[in-house]
């Protein structure tokens, strides 16, 4: 199985830590065949609420849902790595490979049917992939769309993953109130780029082929460009929307690549795995655009 991260960094809230030997590391193949191939564990999660809410003035919305914590899709740069050490795991395959599920999606509908909730758009979802593979399984996105449904709430969702496809039955009647819109993130075109970069996220021509699809069916779709990676997909930028713009996308936004607490080992780490890879990558880019204006 591939992943994002090929380490463990130390939960900062943790006074115990766990270090390799690196003088033995190298020559433990079974250690690094573990470190590799690690399964994923789904845990119950025992909250009481699914709805979070934030007051940071660089997050578009007040209000979100996350069904999961952790993702699987195991994205190297994704800034919400540090929220699994709230849980004593930490932010590299722990994040990964430890999801957990908030398996009650009836507390949607308790959440909406508090008194005090004044009715504003929520979005799915601020700190994992709403769409990741095992909402294969559990439907808890589809449940909570159901609720939004029925109680006429509205919401957003961005995704990686063109499982939001599933959901037509219930996006359509929420767009035809005028009750949703979907994003999907794009950060490349290149398909090697993506599958080293966002392992088990879907690739991105299919992708593109959800905003077609999602915009055939007359849900209100767009594009996000984000992280934008200086050096590594800024230049496909304008290659992206155009695509996206062919696709049918109505709108599209970027965000820049944030490296906070410990997603900067987990980023750095990678990009040093895949550097040689990738750098050779960038040179063509450089050397195709330096072509193309003489």
């Amino acid at each position: 199985m591939r992943h994002g991260s090929n380490i463990d960094p130390p939960n900062r809230f943790e006074k115990v830590r766990h270090e390799p030997d690196r003088g033995h590391l190298e020559w433990d193949q079974e250690h690094l065949k573990t470190l590799t191939n690690r399964k994923v564990e789904y845990i119950d999660d025992a909250s009481r609420s699914i709805v979070s809410e934030n007051n940071s003035p660089d997050i578009p919305f007040r209000y979100s849902i996350n069904p999961y914590r952790g993702c699987v899709h195991s994205c190297a740069y994704c800034y919400a790595r540090p929220g699994h050490e709230y849980l004593g795991f930490n932010a590299g395959l722990d994040f990964e490979t430890k999801i957990v599920v908030k398996r009650d999606a009836g507390l949607f509908r308790e959440f909406l049917a508090r008194d005090s909730w004044k009715p504003e758009p929520i979005t799915f979802s601020g700190v994992t992939d709403c769409y990741q593979p095992a909402e294969r399984e559990f439907q808890l996105t589809r449940q909570c769309l159901e609720v939004a449904l029925e109680c006429r709430q509205p919401v957003s969702i961005i995704t990686k993953n063109a499982l939001v496809l599933r959901d037509l039955d219930l996006l359509q009647p929420l767009a035809a109130d005028q009750l949703v819109q979907v994003f999907l993130s794009v950060t490349t075109l290149d398909p090697e780029l993506a599958r080293d970069m966002e392992p088990r996220t879907s690739i991105p021509a299919a992708r593109l082929r959800a905003v077609r699809m999602l915009t055939d069916a007359g849900i209100p779709t767009g594009v996000m460009t984000a992280p934008i990676i200086p050096g590594l997909n800024d230049s496909e930028i304008p290659r992206i929307l155009e695509a996206a713009k062919a696709a049918g996308a109505i709108t599209a936004g970027y965000i820049l690549l944030r490296l906070p607490l410990t997603v900067e080992p987990v980023f750095i780490e990678w990009l040093q795995r895949t550097q040689n890879r990738h750098a050779e990558k960038v040179l063509g880019r450089i050397r195709d655009t330096r072509a193309a204006a003489t």
